[in-house]
């Protein structure tokens, strides 16, 4: 039976320029999304932007256009990206779109209703950079600055709506207590904990001295604050708040999300704010919210006026190098998804793309196809079971490599996931080293050993490249041809299954991945 499986990536404010942050976020999730469809599982993968709050409407005041022609502009940038990195997004969700603002409104109106929301006054700090306020302690805790930006807290005394966060204090407890992997990797579920028992307060959920967002129902001179109308998408793409709408008996069945996948720094709200204003709603919780680390470069944390920053430009700088399938290769095997951050240097993207992609996956699938075209004629051999395997028993082997694999990407172990593949991989290198089929190939009465061996080497590296396909899917496509393998069958388990490869199909030579010379890749 098919499984219903649905992850987000936060949606991207649109105030800034999108950078690696925004392209690993939604490259890791692409990965994910892909590996689940190739599972034969039914998978809605939503990404965005958000587009409303005091610094999109300071911004355009500042360039003299209005608010929703910079939010034009820069979300149609962030949907360009989509197109450059090959992302396979189902929706692409603006919060300016009309039928995501109806839906926001009929939320918060049904949390006016309840109970959970009602008017009070707040005294405290406010993080201007990041819209978000803090009370005295919290403030004093950072020392009365933005722990983001450095900059100032701005005091603030404001007339807000407030959702009564305080109340759920305990279902909130017992949720991490009952669903512990409701936040991952545990450092950041620790995190939470920690700030959980300090006590919650209720938090302001619209704000007044600006005009560009969502009014509050019945308050129109109340805007809703940025956060909690950016939270919504997850369940507003699906059509959640207006069950009348064609998105809702399109996508409603999509919820609660398998995966809701953001950055370690807006932790908070994702861990906190967002399924306790779920609980209020009476709406299921999301399976995990994974909080990924950040990316430093060449050792530092990334600045502009270092110079060390990642932007666009250097990222296809590295695609029209390596290519896109090594930069969606490097950035989900070294990517900063434990607790601790990832460093994107020119050497160790150098060194991953020789070692593993040239020296390892090319070179196998090159030699491989080779020695076929050399001492097969160029079809696939059959398996006679002369050779013994060089101790190695293939069915088992790789049989737990795909469970190790397939386990590894559901529970968002990308890394994990890709190693179980790649050691398929270098089992069939130290097989043709242990073997040397092009040694016993100058003997004519060993032909079906070498056969056996060839066959082999290829039904191994078939079953890596099913497992690959989802994070490289330009190269591993471009084998699937060459091998003549046929489209991916949708039901990835069965497809690994040893034995599938036909001897006398035509195998012809690849070069996945050309050698790039070192002082050409430091340029």
């Amino acid at each position: 039976m098919q499984t219903k499986q649905y992850i987000t990536t936060p949606i991207y404010y649109v105030n800034d320029r999108p950078h690696i942050g925004h392209v690993y976020t939604t490259t890791i999730c692409d990965v994910w999304a892909r590996f689940m469809r190739l599972a034969g599982d039914d998978v809605f993968f939503l990404t965005g932007t958000d587009e409303h709050g005091q610094k999109v409407e300071q911004s355009a005041e500042a360039r003299g256009v209005t608010p929703q022609a910079l939010a034009d502009e820069n979300s149609a940038e962030f949907r360009r990206i989509m197109g450059m990195f090959h992302l396979t997004n189902d929706e692409f969700i603006r919060t300016t779109d009309p039928r995501h603002e109806q839906q926001v409104q009929a939320l918060v109106k049904r949390l006016m209703d309840s109970g959970d929301v009602y008017l009070g006054t707040f005294e405290g700090w406010y993080d201007a950079g990041q819209e978000e306020y803090y009370t005295e302690t919290k403030a004093r805790d950072v020392e009365y600055r933005s722990p983001i930006s450095g900059k100032p807290l701005e005091r603030a005394t404001e007339e807000n709506y407030y959702f009564k966060l305080s109340a759920y204090q305990q279902r909130l407890e017992t949720m991490f207590s009952e669903h512990p992997d409701i936040v991952r990797p545990e450092a950041r579920r620790n995190e939470v904990l920690g700030r959980l028992r300090e006590g919650l307060q209720d938090v302001p959920i619209s704000r007044t001295n600006f005009a560009w967002g969502i009014g509050v129902p019945e308050s129109p001179e109340h805007v809703i604050y940025v956060w909690i109308d950016a939270l919504f998408n997850y369940i507003t793409a699906l059509g959640i708040g207006d069950p009348s709408s064609q998105w809702n008996a399109e996508r409603s069945g999509y919820w609660p999300a398998s995966m809701q996948v953001i950055g370690k720094e807006i932790l908070w709200f994702h861990a906190v704010i967002w399924p306790a204003l779920l609980m209020a709603l009476e709406l299921p919780l999301p399976g995990c919210v994974y909080a990924h680390s950040f990316w430093i470069s060449e050792g530092q944390k990334m600045s502009k006026s270092l110079g060390n920053f990642i932007d666009l430009e250097q990222l296809q700088d590295y695609m029209e190098l390596y290519g896109s399938d090594a930069l969606r290769y490097f950035l989900a095997t070294q990517g900063p998804l434990g607790a601790t951050d990832s460093d994107f240097s020119r050497s160790q993207f150098h060194e991953t793309y020789t070692t593993d992609l040239v020296n390892t996956l090319g070179n196998c699938a090159s030699r491989t196809s080779a020695m076929i075209g050399k001492y097969c004629e160029g079809v696939c051999p059959a398996d006679t079971g002369e050779c013994e395997g060089g101790g190695v028993e293939w069915d088992a082997f790789v049989a737990e490599q795909v469970e190790s694999s397939v386990a590894a990407m559901e529970r968002f172990d990308l890394a994990g996931s890709i190693a179980a593949a790649m050691a398929i991989v270098r089992r069939v290198d130290a097989f043709i080293n242990d073997t040397a089929p092009f040694k016993l190939a100058k003997d004519p009465d060993a032909a079906a050993i070498v056969g056996d061996i060839l066959y082999r080497c290829a039904e191994a590296i078939r079953i890596a490249v099913c497992l690959l396909e989802a994070v490289m899917p330009s190269r591993m496509e471009e084998l699937r041809t060459a091998w003549n393998l046929g489209e991916a069958t949708g039901d990835l388990r069965a497809e690994c299954v040893w034995g599938l490869l036909k001897p006398g199909t035509t195998i012809d030579k690849v070069a996945l991945f050309p050698r790039v010379d070192a002082e050409a890749a430091s340029a």
